[in-house]
């Protein structure tokens, strides 16, 4: 099992995430479809995670190449042993930090699903992007919007409330970027980004049953249960999911759904 504490204190579980984020590989795959790849260009993965995505991005580009950041050391080696380079020789994996990319005139492109959320300042962020591009290079971008998963932040607001938890997030804070597009065109013109289209939209996220909902609160609330010790942490997850589930019940087959938000940007470099 590939863990590592991450300097936020929380840990991440590459394999474990691996097998719980369907709806995020659905949602990556929708979002390189719009990428219009011609099969040459230099992308940068920014959040890849496991690495799933970059791999699907490489396999669509014969004559280019994929570069897949991440900020954890264990969904990086998790990436290279998964998809090793003798079988994808224009992949590679780098460990990096989205608010201090060191690129410079890199990429044709630079992609991102489901991961820049996890950044609230999102400015450093936007400089680097604008530093890697090359002149005229497109960046496409998904992630959590304003108004995401607001079913599970009532479901921890009741929790932390109560005794049995709030005594394990005394003092806790942390801030989702979860932003408006009357937020965000701002900060790509400061960045020397051209903005396309900024836009938010609902999504769902669905799962066949509430096993797929526990995986997703496992592997990606990390922020809230990495604050309760490692014993109680299965309690804390089915105590979400359970309360989640009372709000918003199951389908008559089991079906689990989620109301999520997605705010989804493309710019090109000025």
């Amino acid at each position: 099992m590939v863990q590592e504490k991450n300097i936020s204190g929380f840990t991440w579980d590459a394999a474990d995430y691996a097998k719980s984020s369907p709806a995020q590989k659905c949602w990556a795959h929708e979002l390189v479809q719009k990428i219009d790849l011609s099969g040459h260009e230099r992308v940068l993965d920014i959040g890849c995670g496991d690495g799933k995505v970059s791999a699907e991005i490489a396999r669509c580009l014969p004559a280019g190449s994929v570069t897949g950041l991440d900020r954890s050391p264990g969904m990086i080696r998790f990436a290279r042993e998964a998809f090793p380079e003798n079988s994808y020789p224009n992949l590679t994996f780098e460990e990096g930090d989205a608010q201090a990319l060191r690129y410079e005139n890199a990429f044709d492109v630079v992609f991102s699903s489901a991961a820049l959320h996890w950044v609230y300042d999102q400015r450093p962020v936007l400089a680097g992007i604008s530093r890697a591009l090359k002149s005229g290079g497109r960046m496409v971008v998904q992630m959590g919007g304003k108004g995401n998963a607001a079913g599970i932040f009532v479901v921890l607001d009741r929790m932390l409330a109560e005794p049995a938890w709030a005594r394990y997030f005394a003092g806790f804070s942390f801030r989702y970027g979860f932003f408006s597009p009357e937020e965000y065109r701002p900060w790509l013109l400061t960045a020397g980004l051209r903005p396309i289209r900024v836009e938010l939209f609902p999504k769902e996220m669905v799962y066949p049953d509430q096993k797929g909902l526990a995986g997703w609160v496992r592997t990606t609330w990390l922020p809230y249960i990495g604050r309760v010790p490692e014993d109680q942490r299965p309690e804390f997850t089915e105590e979400m999911v359970t309360r989640y589930l009372s709000m918003y019940p199951a389908g008559s087959d089991g079906t689990v759904r989620v109301a999520m938000v997605r705010l989804e940007i493309e710019a090109e470099k000025l």
